[in-house]
């Protein structure tokens, strides 16, 4: 993906949304409704792609166009240069075969064992049960439950059920594997190891992932690709090291700031104000990358200003290997010391951003 606007490329592309929109006409009490408008998104062969949002933002409408859930109201959704919306339901059940779906809340059917489970889709298709063996067996050995193939959904935990959904969700061979926010019921630790092998399976099997999410951190984690959609509209995207260090809209910044480090304290937040008095000291967050992330800044920025700067919250981390950090200070607001500080950051490389000023 980039950060063009102009017509996109359709050549290597996994999916493709072409100027799709969806609109929900009134139903009951609910109100008609569009949910995309005009989105138009490249998703890379062999690509882990985020798309991230807040709740409401389109997400989930999204995904579900690609498996043909749902129908575009305008545009188009190729996958495999194949035009989903334009299939008839057997055409439509044999795309379906080419793509995996992993869920929130998992899906799995209690009755059944972790066997059982991954194996129910090449149940429906037909499939004898020594190729069913012969193909779900090696899956459990993939996502680390081989020795649980007998066990049932109710005596495992959130991260094994979601491995579960992984195995099932891969057992029809799949090109493209759709993740509806798949870490969003688990706690860090679990998310974590999901996330480890959503990793694993892309690079091993060159498997194509198409991940929605509200969490910054899973999008730091995993992709190589990111889209930001609001209202129903792709406002920014490109590569992710790109967008968090550079975030160029007001949600892809206000998402940005929940991630640890980059959140302001409470005390801090709650005392902000968006124009300085006199006295005052500016709050700004500083985004650095690459060299910069090993050079002392803070010590080099109180010998540049003559100042104190006082560290209101940081962290240093990895997007993609290559190395990021995020640092929230306070200093001087007045002029000479603000000055001073322009200059550092400009001759550094630093990104800037004035989150406001407190007394």
């Amino acid at each position: 993906m980039t950060v063009s606007t102009s017509p996109i490329e359709t050549g290597d592309a996994a999916v493709v949304f072409d100027g799709v929109s969806k609109r929900f006409a009134a139903s009951g009490q609910s109100a008609a409704f569009t949910a995309l408008n005009d989105v138009s998104l490249t998703v890379g062969r062999g690509s882990i792609t985020g798309v991230i949002g807040r709740s409401g933002a389109g997400k989930s409408t999204l995904i579900r166009l690609v498996n043909g859930l749902e129908k575009p109201t305008a545009g188009k959704v190729l996958v495999d240069g194949v035009d989903v919306g334009a299939l008839d339901e057997a055409a439509l059940r044999e795309l379906r075969r080419s793509v995996g779906m992993i869920f929130q809340h998992f899906n799995l059917l209690s009755s059944r064992t972790v066997f059982g489970n991954v194996a129910l889709p090449l149940e429906i298709a037909g499939m004898d049960r020594r190729a069913i063996d012969e193909r779900v067996r090696p899956l459990l050995d993939l996502v680390g439950l081989a020795d649980k193939h007998g066990r049932y959904p109710a005596e495992l935990s959130g991260g094994q059920k979601q491995r579960i959904g992984i195995a099932r969700a891969l057992a029809t061979e799949p090109k493209l594997l759709l993740s509806d926010e798949a870490t969003s019921a688990l706690d860090p630790e679990t998310t974590q190891s999901v996330l480890e092998l959503l990793k694993r399976i892309n690079a091993e099997l060159g498997l194509t992932v198409l991940l929605i999410t509200h969490e910054m951190e899973v999008v730091k984690a995993v992709t190589s690709d990111v889209a930001v959609i609001d209202k129903g509209e792709i406002v920014e995207r490109g590569h992710t090291f790109d967008v968090f260090t550079h975030p160029k809209h007001e949600t892809t910044r206000a998402l940005l700031s929940g991630l640890p480090g980059s959140k302001l304290p409470e005390a801090v937040a709650r005392d902000i104000r968006p124009a300085a008095a006199a006295g005052d000291r500016v709050v700004v967050r500083l985004t650095f990358f690459g060299a910069a992330a090993e050079r002392p800044l803070i010590s080099r920025l109180i010998q540049s200003i003559g100042a104190e700067v006082n560290i209101i919250a940081g962290t240093i981390d990895e997007i993609g290997s290559k190395p990021y950090g995020s640092l929230v200070v306070a200093y001087g607001a007045d002029p000479e010391t603000s000055g001073k500080a322009d200059r550092f950051f400009a001759e550094n490389g630093l990104t800037v951003e004035v989150l406001g000023y407190v007394a």
